[in-house]
């Protein structure tokens, strides 16, 4: 049974009581954050946890769809490992990040922040990540492949469209050489859709043609009269003569 939305202000009161406030503070970006952090940060690096993966299975009716039209953003669900980047803000402008990123990631209280041990190239990290529970109302559950083209062709909100939103994350793992196959295998369905509708309307324009009769050919200097000849008064190319 789905759990209802919570209350986030307690939630970001606990995770600053976490934090401490003493260290540097770090936290894990794995989708939006990547590309469009919208804080400072001091250091970035690529990063990696195990016991959660990406997945594009949480309901967007503002940012990135509608009420009549939900989208979708993504959530870190467990199972699995999943590569991301991580991001050091100073323990100066940690409080004020993390106010601001409460906004932005928290307005309903949908996530469960968590706090994460990251494996970077310079060793292992603490880092905050906003998880996503399987019994909160805006997860999704298994998506059929014709529900996913249906949400990329349809769903857009006020920040752009669904697909736009997967698309630019796609690119952006792919620019850190990180490597998301099934994200990778999603936003192809949308290429694969408009493949199929284009052979589609050529097999239907295909079958309109077997339909209809040939078009006839002339051949200059053939014995044969043109077709558009025998349909037409002949002409005279001199004067007539008429008999008395």
């Amino acid at each position: 049974m789905p759990r209802p939305l919570r209350d986030p202000q307690p939630m970001l009161e606990q995770a600053i009581a976490d934090w401490g406030g003493r260290d540097d503070l770090w936290l894990f970006g794995y989708g939006s954050l990547i590309w469009r952090p919208e804080f400072d940060f001091a250091e970035r690096r690529p990063a990696g946890v195990h016991g959660w993966h990406r997945a594009l299975k949480m309901w967007s009716r503002i940012n990135r769809g509608s009420v009549q039209t939900p989208g979708l953003v993504f959530g870190l669900l467990s199972g699995g490992s999943c590569r991301g980047m991580v991001f050091r803000v100073p323990s100066a402008h940690g409080l004020d990040t993390l106010r601001r990123l409460w906004l932005r990631e928290m307005p309903t209280g949908v996530y469960d922040p968590r706090w994460l041990k990251c494996t970077t190239p310079e060793g292992p990290v603490r880092a905050l990540a906003f998880t996503l529970s399987r019994r909160s109302p805006n997860f999704t559950g298994e998506l059929s492949d014709e529900r996913y083209r249906h949400i990329f062709t349809h769903a857009v909100g006020r920040y752009g469209s669904s697909l736009d939103y997967a698309r630019q994350t796609l690119l952006e793992l792919r620019r850190h050489s990180i490597h998301d196959a099934a994200l990778a295998r999603l936003v192809a369905l949308v290429a694969q859709e408009r493949q199929e509708e284009q052979e589609r309307q050529a097999a239907a324009g295909a079958a309109a043609d077997c339909g209809m009769p040939p078009a006839p050919v002339y051949v200059p200097g053939s014995p044969d009269k043109s077709p558009s000849s025998s349909s037409l008064p002949q002409q005279s190319s001199g004067p007539s003569k008429e008999k008395p």
